[in-house]
């Protein structure tokens, strides 16, 4: 027993794939077997003792189960422990049927000795996703395919080969045409498991929303967080899925796409609880058997992140600027101090409105968010951007330009607990805004944040910027450091680079963290459509097209290219 113990984690760790290749080994036996001669004697012998109806249902019942058991091999080896209970219930059954299909003892002691030898291993299946949101690959399914057209090429030799008196003794028992309902059964049990395979979705924790008790827990952690971030705002959006910590005085937000689980940043709340929250994230999805990772971290999340075994991959540099120190002198801000002078001799004057103060200017915040979306492709996004829906938007403090008494412009504020920083999420402009009206609500923000006591303003992400052009680099570095230098039809990389360091920021990394690094291009596509709302909100065009009225034609927020830019 001492020696069991000692090699037990090494018994638990090659349990899954051993088992999946004994179960698909015993699917693969039942498909073949229903597909090829039965013994001659023996069938003979069991037609004569046994109802004749009882050898076609077993034979045609034994062949579905041999593809159920090739499918439920691929659960066993992503761990589920659902797939473990199928085995264990199918497996002996299967056993049976094969006595009383053709008498064959021995696939029932293959099929009984291959659930013992899974039957001490339920420990090795410790995750709890069900076999109907289980997301079968088109490898495996590939691979079934050709266990079932095998089948099907050693049925039709092995009746063509089979000596003239066997032959007569099963075509008179009518064994070929039960060999081929057998095996049209099973593959037409393949062909639904593929159409199954195109329909099913992974299991999914709930969406926390206005309607959910839970809601008013985010709110509850927002107000009084420890550690949080401008973006931490999101979780108000009301489309996340969310982990809190034991205390209840922390959370970890997330979307879901397929089999990617994208928490958005870190955690939030209580400094002492992120770790556990990481590693309860990482073991939720495990448990589902989901692909976790982390977008748009920082710098202070990567020991944390090390911690849990992720890899890492920065994806662009955030700017933000310090207000204590904030200045409009200087030859470096003088296109800054022009425009924001000009813009207020034409007449802007900015304002601040507080929270759920702007219920009264609805129709005029519809209407510039309206003409801004006209001029702008992709539509409202979500995720990792925030949309214009009111009632999110009256969580937020709203800043206001108007000209003449009219609203020209306006952005919603992220504001932080700590009032260690804050930044925008909506930035809008409507038609007929000056070219400088967008400098003009910059510079009056800082403004504004200085006087409130906040330590800096985010100026959102440059995506891409910063990446290493470097031999030894990482390739997706030196990829995403080509699409910045060349790819500005795609995405105006090195001008929204430029337009934040006008304010001299100080640039700090973002991060994207997975399990592997071949999964980071795979989640970062995942990012993409979850913030523009699938392949459609991708190719979704403006209404209209009229020049951007500011250098700012760009929005703040950036993302890698496969993300559509916030605004």
């Amino acid at each position: 027993m001492r020696w069991l113990g000692r090699y037990r984690p090494a018994v638990i760790l090659t349990a899954p794939n051993f088992c999946a290749l004994l179960v698909a080994g015993a699917g693969i036996m039942l498909i073949a077997s229903g597909a090829t001669p039965s013994d001659p004697e023996r069938f003979a012998w069991l037609v004569r003792n046994v109802p004749v109806l009882l050898v076609e249902v077993s034979g045609f019942v034994s062949s579905l189960l041999g593809v159920v058991l090739v499918m439920i091999a691929f659960g066993l080896s992503r761990r589920l422990g659902t797939a473990w209970a199928a085995s264990m219930a199918l497996l002996p059954l299967t056993a049976v049927l094969a006595l009383t299909k053709g008498f064959n003892w021995e696939e029932s002691v293959v099929l009984v000795m291959v659930t013992a030898a899974l039957a001490p291993l339920r420990p090795a299946f410790p995750r709890s996703a069900r076999l109907s949101r289980m997301e079968v690959t088109p490898g495996w399914l590939i691979s079934a395919l050709a266990a079932v057209a095998g089948a099907a090429i050693a049925g039709w030799w092995s009746f063509q080969n089979l000596d003239q008196a066997s032959g007569t003794v099963l075509a008179a028992l009518g064994d070929p045409d039960r060999a081929i309902r057998n095996w049209a059964g099973a593959a037409v049990a393949l062909l639904a498991i593929g159409a199954w395979r195109l329909l099913a979705t992974p299991a999914t924790p709930p969406i926390v929303g206005e309607a959910d008790p839970d809601f008013q827990r985010v709110r509850a952690i927002l107000d009084e967080a420890e550690v949080s971030e401008p973006a931490s705002n999101l979780a108000l959006l009301g489309d996340k899925h969310f982990l809190f910590s034991y205390t209840g005085r922390s959370f970890l937000m997330f979307g879901v796409r397929g089999r990617s689980w994208i928490a958005l940043g870190g955690p939030v709340g209580s400094r002492a609880e992120r770790l556990d929250l990481m590693w309860r994230f990482r073991e939720l999805a495990d448990a589902h058997a989901a692909r976790p990772a982390f977008y748009a971290i920082g710098p202070d999340d990567l020991p944390e992140i090390v911690e849990i075994g992720f890899s890492i991959q920065k994806i662009g540099e955030t700017a933000t600027v310090p207000l204590a120190d904030f200045s409009l002198e200087g030859s470096r801000r003088g296109n800054v101090r022009r425009s924001w002078r000009k813009a207020g001799e034409g007449g802007a004057r900015f304002e601040v409105v507080a929270p759920g103060g702007c219920a009264t200017l609805g129709s005029e915040l519809r209407r510039v968010s309206d003409e801004w979306l006209a001029r702008h492709a992709g539509g409202e996004k979500s995720f990792s951007l925030g949309r214009f829906d009111e009632a999110y938007v009256r969580q937020f403090p709203v800043a206001l330009v108007r000209v003449g008494g009219r609203l020209m412009a306006f952005a919603t504020l992220w504001t932080t607990a700590a009032k260690s920083c804050f930044s925008i999420d909506l930035m809008r402009y409507g038609e007929g805004a000056a070219n400088n009206v967008m400098d003009f609500l910059f510079v009056e923000l800082l403004r504004w944040g200085a006087s409130e006591g906040y330590g800096a303003f985010d100026f959102g992400m440059a995506p891409l910027a910063g990446l290493e052009d470097r031999p030894l680099a990482p390739l997706m570095s030196r990829v995403g450091n080509l699409l910045f230098e060349r790819g500005e039809e795609i995405y105006n990389f090195q001008g929204v680079r430029r337009y934040k360091d006008k304010y001299d920021p100080l640039w700090q990394p973002r991060y994207v963290a997975a399990p592997n690094k071949w999964l980071i291009p795979l989640l970062m596509a995942d990012v993409g459509l979850l913030t523009s709302g699938g392949v459609g909100g991708l190719g979704r065009r403006p209404r209209k097209a009229t020049a951007a009225p500011a250098p700012m034609e760009r929005p703040l927020q950036g993302v890698p290219a496969a993300v559509p830019p916030p605004r």
